[in-house]
């Protein structure tokens, strides 16, 4: 498995842990707010990281570092992802992998193998919206939906996200999004913060005020939700 990147050090990326946080290359989504464009759009333009050098660090780190955060790029592309995960599993670390939901086979065969303790599943929008957020002019959620049933049926520890987008994102949106993954045990909404390597450099966060209303609009549907950033 290629990886281009290691944040050794992270109290952000995997709730309740001391982590590091490891990128995969490539994703079959375009979406213009990804802060990792270049994964996207021109990873076979970047330096590979040594899967050597990072489990050097992370046995040098043994008893500091509790958790290893996965993401991308999308990691259920890789097709050795499970190997990696059970090799980091063998350091009795626990493993966050984030994902599009669009390998609900991996994600199965990750959470049934035990070979990942936690999922982050992004829905970046409504059923109706998400093939322009994604950069497509059509898309089927299918797959999408087979993730999420997997989740709700209780099939792994996960939560659902969004980031909001003010081009795409309104009230409506995000109480259709609740009804999609209603009886979801969390999901949060995150604050967009432009930089250099998100894919568009036209898009905005939603403001405070509305991220509140947003808020109040999509409890009813899930167990638990919050706000991340704001």
């Amino acid at each position: 498995m290629e990886l281009f990147g290691i944040e050794k050090l992270s109290l952000v990326d995997y709730d309740g842990k001391v982590a590091a946080t490891v990128f995969t290359g490539t994703c079959n989504f375009k979406c213009g707010f990804c802060h990792n464009g270049p994964l996207v759009t021109s990873v076979d333009k970047l330096e590979i990281t040594p899967i050597e050098e990072v489990f050097d660090y992370l046995k040098k780190r043994k008893g500091i570092i509790e958790g290893v955060c996965v993401t991308g790029g999308e990691p259920t592309l890789q097709k050795d992802l499970p190997e990696f995960c059970e090799n980091l599993k063998r350091l009795n670390l626990s493993v966050k992998v984030d994902t599009n939901g669009t390998n609900p086979e991996m994600v199965k065969l990750l959470a049934t193998e035990k070979l990942v303790d936690y999922f982050a599943m992004d829905i970046k929008n409504d059923k109706e919206n998400y093939a322009e957020i994604i950069g497509f002019k059509s898309f089927d959620t299918s797959k999408i939906q087979k993730t999420i049933d997997f989740f709700l049926s209780g099939g792994a520890d996960y939560e659902f996200r969004t980031t909001l987008i003010a081009e795409y994102h309104k009230k409506e949106n995000i109480v259709k999004i609740g009804e999609w993954i209603r009886g979801a045990n969390k999901y949060f909404m995150q604050k967009f913060k432009l930089t250099d390597t998100c894919i568009s450099q036209d898009l905005h966060g939603v403001d405070d005020v509305s991220a509140k209303e947003f808020l109040a609009a999509v409890s009813p549907f899930v167990k638990y939700s919050a706000l991340r950033g704001y």
